[in-house]
């Protein structure tokens, strides 16, 4: 029988200025290219930084982006998380809702675990043949319910950022 080993691996970034995070699967070298065309479709300004771990072949860690320091991180992300077939990919300038649709249409594109600013957390399983993730603990939860006034700053907050009319 198998042995298998899990890990929580906490997603690092800086705390000086807020980056999203998505963090996803996908099968084939090419990805990288296709994932840095797909955010350039969108917007060629956005600035960001993409990890891809190859799963067969040379099993390198395949990089690209517009940022040399989120890069960086996310190599750094990558190297924690060690599963193959694994990106990710932080972003700064833009919300990860503005280039989602691009993103999924990316042929070789699997699974999208996250997208967000907050916290994260991987669910990293390992066995003798590798490792896998098997999902993410996604920011914090306290339980409350909103109420009127929170329903009401929901609302202003998305009006203002430009995603729904008045």
């Amino acid at each position: 029988m198998a042995e298998l080993k899990l890990e929580v691996v906490q997603i690092e970034r800086p705390d000086d200025f807020k980056l999203n995070l998505i963090l996803g699967m996908s099968h084939f070298i090419k990805t990288v290219e296709d994932i840095h065309e797909a955010i350039a479709n969108v917007n060629p300004s956005i600035k960001f930084g993409l990890a891809f771990c190859e799963a067969s072949g040379d099993k390198l860690i395949r990089t690209t982006g517009t940022d040399k320091k989120m890069i960086e991180l996310a190599v750094k992300n990558a190297k924690k998380i060690q599963a193959g077939h694994c990106f990710v990919l932080f972003i700064n300038g833009t919300f990860p809702i503005n280039i989602m649709h691009s993103l999924r249409n990316v042929p070789e594109l699997v699974n999208i675990f996250c997208a967000t600013a907050n916290p994260v957390q991987v669910i990293v399983a390992e066995t003798s043949q590798g490792r896998g993730i098997l999902g993410v603990i996604d920011g914090e939860n306290k339980g409350d319910v909103e109420t009127d006034k929170d329903i009401k700053a929901r609302k202003e907050l998305i009006r203002a950022l430009g995603y729904k009319v008045k």
